[in-house]
């Protein structure tokens, strides 16, 4: 079988799913599909909004590929069914994809481990005044950056200007999560880095720069448009995208994942400082998306990668190392 060591047996390519994401996780498993079967992998979709996870044991797949964004596919609760079930999968385990999903928790973790992330306030539905969302600016300042702690594409992302503007910011993120994040905005270069593998020998793929049209890289920019610039190689000054790679690694492996993830990154037009944001688990495989762009800058092709991705299909528990442990 063209590029695989070992022979994955039958492959569930799991997309769609029940989150806000699921267009995006369509696209995504679409072109994982195609590519694995052009490889001569026995590759077949797999709507977990549409059937039940139960039919991977019935239906006899072997391994599953995790195309799915967002919650109910990159939160942990399909790799927690997927290990009950003994059915390895692609990407991290359950503990890293839980808290990986919640952008305020990740932050908490690299916090702790000397990970630059910019300041924020965390806001929780029922349990604050509106006096408390207009004070957010004073401390973090403006711009402010709001979002749904668990939500990803830029969903529900909001800019605020000014003062007028939080309130139906924050409402609008609470809308889609009860955890709020208020984030300080960081002004200058945006960038992500992808990274393959697990623990030391996991790598970082070539940083990517993205140039938004007026800097506003959001859902329809992100997937919809082709107004928006990816720059590979990335064009930083030298030295600087070592730094971030070695960053990225770092944060990578304090979350504990495997597989393969990408981090993205602003960094601060002023001093040059990188401060890392959040962690995809399940990254978009789209024809706009950026661990495919960056895997190719790297003599990585679509299909290679996918291959790649899916030999590293893993469960956090060995059953058979378990047996007998009371």
């Amino acid at each position: 079988m063209k590029g695989l060591h070992v022979d994955p047996g039958k492959v569930a390519v799991l997309m769609g799913g029940a989150s806000a994401e699921r267009e995006i996780s369509l696209m995504s498993g679409q072109g994982v599909l195609q590519a694995l079967r052009s490889q001569g992998v026995d590759a077949h979709a797999f709507d977990p909004a549409e059937r039940e996870l139960l039919e991977l044991k019935r239906d006899g797949f072997a391994r599953c590929f995790i195309a799915l964004h967002g919650r109910f596919g990159e939160d942990g609760t399909v790799q927690g069914a997927l290990e009950l079930l003994g059915i390895p999968y692609t990407g991290s385990g359950v503990m890293a994809s839980s808290i990986a999903i919640d952008k305020v928790m990740t932050k908490r973790v690299w916090i702790a481990e000397g990970i630059p992330t910019p300041r924020y306030t965390l806001l929780k539905n029922g349990a604050f005044e509106r006096s408390d969302v207009i004070a957010v600016p004073d401390d973090l300042g403006l711009p402010v950056i709001v979002k749904p702690a668990r939500e990803g594409s830029s969903i529900g992302v909001t800019k605020v200007m000014g003062y007028s503007g939080m309130v139906a910011a924050v409402d609008l993120a609470g809308s889609l999560d009860p955890s709020i994040l208020c984030e300080e905005c960081i002004e200058g270069d945006e960038v992500t880095c992808a990274v393959i593998g697990e623990g030391s020998n996991a790598r970082a793929l070539p940083v990517v720069r993205i140039v938004a049209p007026d800097g506003n890289y959001d859902y329809q920019n992100k997937y919809f448009t082709e107004d928006t610039h990816y720059l590979v190689p990335s064009g930083l000054p030298q030295g600087e995208e070592e730094v971030i790679q070695t960053l990225v690694l770092k944060a990578y492996r304090v979350l504990g994942c495997r597989g393969w993830g990408r981090i993205d990154v602003m960094i601060d037009a002023a001093t040059r400082q990188p401060y890392l944001l959040e962690i995809n688990t399940s990254p978009g495989m789209t024809g706009h998306s950026l661990v495919p762009m960056s895997a190719k800058a790297a003599g990585i092709s679509y299909p290679a990668l996918c291959l790649q991705v899916l030999q590293q299909a893993a469960l956090d528990y060995d059953a058979a190392s378990i047996k007998g442990v009371a």
